[in-house]
């Protein structure tokens, strides 16, 4: 046995994940909920979603995420408002983020510790995870992203 050599059947590479995550825009602001304890990442606030399972769509995957964690059906717009790769030590994510909107049901805390809606002024205050930055930076010079609700529910 070669000592201080790695087994070379392991991989360094980080595990690579597809997300997709939801940007629901409400009257009091956009829904964020907070990462449960135990989940990587924990205690950080997200926009909600989760992984792609093999064979579904990013919007598909974003709809049963939804329903999982929140408990309610949403409605995805079919293109998505941002795109981002990150990586992490542990895994690289491609996220994409999807603008919707509640069908049916109020938001409970199924899969997450906590749910705040975040208005535009606000969400600085809140910490989100390093992958997050570019669209929050996004979100705060988008000014029609804010106004553009009424447009799309009307």
């Amino acid at each position: 046995m070669n000592e201080g050599i790695g087994d070379p059947t392991a991989s360094s590479t980080p595990a690579f994940i597809e997300v997709s995550a939801a940007l629901i825009l409400g009257t009091e602001g956009l829904l964020i909920t907070r990462r449960p304890r135990g989940s990587h990442l924990a205690g950080l606030w997200e926009f909600p979603g989760g992984k792609r399972e093999k064979g579904e769509t990013f919007a598909q995957g974003l709809v049963r995420e939804i329903e999982e964690e929140l408990g309610v059906e949403i409605e995805v717009e079919p293109w998505a408002y941002a795109e981002i790769e990150h990586r992490y030590p542990e895994k690289h994510v491609h996220l994409k983020f999807f603008r919707a909107r509640i069908r049916s049901g109020i938001p409970r805390l199924l899969g997450c510790d906590e749910i705040a809606w975040a208005g535009k002024s606000e969400l600085s205050s809140y910490s989100f995870p390093a992958a997050d930055t570019a669209l929050l930076a996004q979100l705060e010079r988008d000014i029609s992203f804010w106004i553009a609700r009424d447009a799309r529910e009307g």
